[in-house]
């Protein structure tokens, strides 16, 4: 299968420079390139785009001002009523983070929560469904098929799926790639053409030679983590954030 490896750039990095980011938050395009990585996925401003699990915004503070004027952001983030601390306290902060700025007050957020809450949006609704270091989480409870479902049954035809992912080596076990945080490509494409989704393109924007990826506490290790604290900080931040995939699927 021939990919696709070039794309147009219809937008630049000034787009992002603007008072919605934070200078830490903005620190992080050197590892996320966030200009490359929504080209390279086709992100147009009159796009419906959903954005899985959100976290505290970093993405979003990119995506809603690009989406304003003409498209939608929905935010398929963690449920509020979560048992899980984290997810509920995740949920309330960009709750209220997304209340700050007026460019933040069209994002629709719904709950997902694979396998059980997959329903993003209406099927054939919208044209771009991103990832962002996402699907290790749901490979702990067995919920990554059902999410890859999900994309799929919300995703136009000829939608686009856009993922970013810690990249494992090809022989890392299942077992290997819950605790370490990194998934092999091959088990993504797997996921992805098991929902009925086709492999377009693949890019190397967000890769990192530097990281060995066997480390101490696993993809967490590495910036912005830092889980071993002052040991060895230095080292980690030498390296950067993870080596990272970036494919993109067509339904």
């Amino acid at each position: 299968m021939k990919l696709l490896l070039i794309t147009l750039i219809f937008f630049s990095t000034a787009s992002f420079a603007d008072l919605l980011r934070s200078p830490e938050n903005q620190s992080r395009d050197e590892y996320r390139n966030p200009t490359k990585t929504l080209n390279f996925f086709d992100v147009k401003p009159n796009h419906k785009v959903v954005e899985i699990w959100p976290g505290g915004g970093w993405y979003s503070e990119i995506l809603a001002p690009l989406l304003f004027e003409k498209g939608q952001l929905i935010a398929a983030h963690f449920p509020a009523d979560s048992p899980i601390s984290f997810f509920s306290t995740s949920r309330k902060k960009y709750e209220y983070r997304i209340t700050q700025q007026a460019k933040f007050s069209k994002i629709t957020l719904v709950d997902f929560a694979p396998p059980k809450l997959t329903n993003i949006a209406e099927e054939n609704s919208v044209d771009r469904v991103l990832t962002f270091r996402n699907v290790h989480n749901w490979m702990r409870n067995n919920g990554e098929q059902a999410a890859f479902n999900g994309f799929y049954n919300a995703l136009k035809p000829g939608g686009i799926l856009g993922v970013v992912e810690h990249r494992a080596p090809s022989d890392f076990s299942k077992e290997e790639m819950i605790k370490s945080g990194y998934v092999s490509e091959a088990y993504v494409v797997t996921l992805a053409e098991k929902a009925g989704f086709r492999l377009i393109a693949k890019s190397e924007i967000n890769a990192n030679s530097k990281d060995t990826k066997t480390h101490p506490k696993g993809v967490w290790t590495l910036p912005p983590s830092l889980r071993l604290g002052e040991q060895d900080r230095e080292k980690y931040l030498n390296i950067g954030e993870s080596d990272r995939m970036t494919l993109k699927f067509i339904k």
